[in-house]
């Protein structure tokens, strides 16, 4: 029994550390910083706040009951009288009332209620893809801080050993001591740079896991790499890249009628107009008049002497109210014009801003794709070139300039290829949320066409 005991605990040790060694997928990240993000998490309240506020309205359309109550004790009268009976009384009465007619200012508030229900919904929709995108941004983050860092450590060591090299020609009288200084200079810079890029690399893995809700004291697992550098990632960068004036020009297009049926960012600024509509008619209902109808049901009276009576009868009564305050309400009513106005305004450069952003983004996305193609080309001649000098030196056929140019011209190409390679995912994470996309997939076929 021990024995079995002992095997499931070994295998389950085994198990967990197998999942704690398991990559951080894209995926996975995204639902993690959804989960915590804060700010979708006070729209939900925002949301709730609202329903309750369509409630309240509702109910104060509905009759309004009353119930009150009075107890009254003489405590002394100019005759000294002290009778607890004739010095105590005590009263109950009860009464509805109901608004008949408002100028039809609660179907008005009632449009402004759902209009800013709405505008809150399409809010918590930007969010939420802006959640999507800095989670997308912070993952590739740390990917291209380890792709740095692998370069860096690939130049640190190329440093080291052309310095051993070095060290070795030196001894050997081939190599003059400023050929030697510059080698060993070569290595301290290189040794900086990697320092410099774990601590890149620390940053960004610390930002995503306060991104993705890691405690301080739980490990943050690896991103996987794999999930982004794949085929399909390579289909849609050829694909991207191949892209002309005509395609760009109708993946524009599509992208923008896209745009203006769903993006959020669009929606909330013609509810802001809808609502500045409703406010300014709202505002009109002021010189309207207004009627409401109230009903008493009368007062019961009791004393200790005389004991339960009716003290007044049940009554109904219309009451109404005229506005005269004229000059007030049409300064109200300009404030709400004027409001209109900068609505409009509003929206109208929203949607120009909006459109040049998803133009920006489009030519962005082909130019990205070209760089890399034209970096990954680039950086396999810059390969080959210091290869062939690097074998050159080791045969002392050149000097230290001439391989350290040539690492400095591999390094800078392998730059290059990491720079442009997650400037296009972070650019088509962008176009998604832009174009509000829930499955990448729909962007991806649109860009291939």
């Amino acid at each position: 029994m021990k024995k079995r005991m002992l095997c499931a605990a070994a295998l389950c040790v085994l198990a967990c550390a197998a999942f704690a060694e398991e990559p951080l997928s894209l995926e996975a990240a995204r639902e993690r910083a959804l989960a915590h993000s804060r700010s979708l998490a006070r729209y939900a309240l925002t949301a709730q706040s609202e329903a309750l506020d369509a409630k309240t309205q509702l109910q104060s359309m509905l009759p309004s009951f009353s119930l009150g109550a009075s107890a009254r004790i003489t405590l002394w009268d100019i005759d000294g009288n002290t009778d607890l009976k004739s010095s105590f009384s005590a009263g109950l009465n009860a009464g509805v009332s109901q608004t008949v007619y408002d100028g039809g200012k609660y179907a008005i508030q009632k449009a402004i209620n759902a209009i800013s229900a709405e505008s809150t919904r399409q809010e918590a929709l930007a969010e939420y893809y802006a959640v999507l995108e800095a989670a997308d941004s912070a993952y590739y983050a740390v990917l291209e801080a380890a792709a740095s860092l692998e370069s860096a450590e690939g130049a640190l060591e190329t440093a080291s050993l052309a310095l051993s090299i070095a060290e070795v020609r030196r001894q050997s009288k081939m190599l003059s001591d400023a050929d030697y200084l510059q080698a060993l200079a070569e290595k301290e810079s290189k040794e900086n740079a990697r320092n410099q890029a774990r601590r890149d690399l620390r940053l960004s893995t610390l930002k995503l896991a306060a991104l993705t809700g890691f405690s301080e004291g739980e490990d943050l697992p690896a991103p996987d790499a794999a999930s982004v550098e794949g085929e399909d990632t390579a289909a849609l960068i050829d694909a991207a890249a191949a892209l002309d004036d005509a395609a760009l020009e109708k993946l524009f297009l599509l992208l923008w009628e896209r745009a203006l049926a769903k993006n959020p960012a669009l929606a909330r600024s013609r509810l802001s107009t809808q609502s500045a509509q409703k406010a300014a008619a709202l505002a009109r209902r002021d010189y309207v008049p207004s009627l409401s109808a109230s009903l008493s049901l009368g007062s019961l009276g009791y004393t200790p002497s005389d004991g339960f009576s009716a003290a007044s009868s049940g009554s109904f009564s219309l009451g109404g109210s005229i506005p005269l305050d004229f000059c007030v309400t049409a300064a109200a009513v300009k404030k709400r014009d004027i409001a209109l106005a900068q609505a409009g305004l509003d929206a109208a450069g929203t949607e120009e801003t909006l459109a040049l952003t998803l133009r920006a983004a489009v030519l962005s996305l082909a130019s990205e794709a070209g760089a890399f193609l034209s970096a990954r080309r680039s950086c396999d001649y810059a390969q080959r070139h210091f290869d062939y000098v690097l074998e050159l030196y080791r045969l002392s056929r050149n000097s230290q300039s001439e391989l350290s140019d040539a690492a400095a011209l591999l390094q800078t190409n392998k730059r290059q290829l990491i720079q442009t390679r997650f400037s296009f995912l972070r650019t088509f994470s962008s176009l998604r949320s832009i174009g509000v996309f829930e499955d990448e997939a729909e962007l991806a076929a649109a860009i291939r066409g």
